[in-house]
């Protein structure tokens, strides 16, 4: 085996000094410097996407902060507005039960002048059929013989001495 003959080993050192020399000078400026620049293209793209990503982060407070004041504002307004509508409604309500109350006292009104005119023409005509009964009772029981008017002048007295 060539690698463990004394008598090589110079030239083979003086190759793998040269072979060694070789790759480093390769590495040095071929490599290296191409490895450098991706690490440095991902650095410098990382940095920006984390800028980027602030940038992001503040505008959407912002817009979170926003809507949130909008939101508020809209739960005013519209509680204000149906507040509003509730007032309006109560209104409009004690209205309508103020026309109705109002309504339901003329006719109750008219109602109780009725019911009054028909009592009295009730008790009018009450005292007529009592006068006219108590002809005919005289009549049919004590044969005596009484004219309508002098019937009807002994029921209304009766009925005014009863009042």
């Amino acid at each position: 085996m060539p690698q463990l003959d004394v008598a090589s080993y110079a030239p083979q050192l003086v190759w793998l000094i040269i072979s060694f020399v070789l790759l480093y000078l390769l590495m040095a400026r071929l490599a290296l410097p191409r490895i450098a620049d991706v690490l440095e293209d991902r650095k410098r793209r990382r940095e920006d996407n984390l800028s980027k990503a602030e940038e992001l982060e503040k505008e959407a407070e912002a817009l979170s902060e926003a809507y949130e004041a909008q939101l508020s504002a809209s739960r005013a307004t519209a509680h204000n507005q149906v507040s509003t509508a509730l007032e309006a409604a109560k209104i409009r309500h004690d209205a309508t039960i103020a026309e109705l109350e109002t309504g339901l006292r003329l006719k109750i009104a008219e109602t109780e002048t009725a019911i009054a005119e028909a009592r009295g023409k009730a008790m009018s005509d009450a005292a007529g059929i009592a006068a006219e009964t108590a002809r005919l009772a005289a009549e049919k029981i004590g044969g005596i013989a009484v004219d309508s008017a002098a019937a009807q002048l002994a029921a209304d007295e009766a009925r005014k001495a009863r009042a």
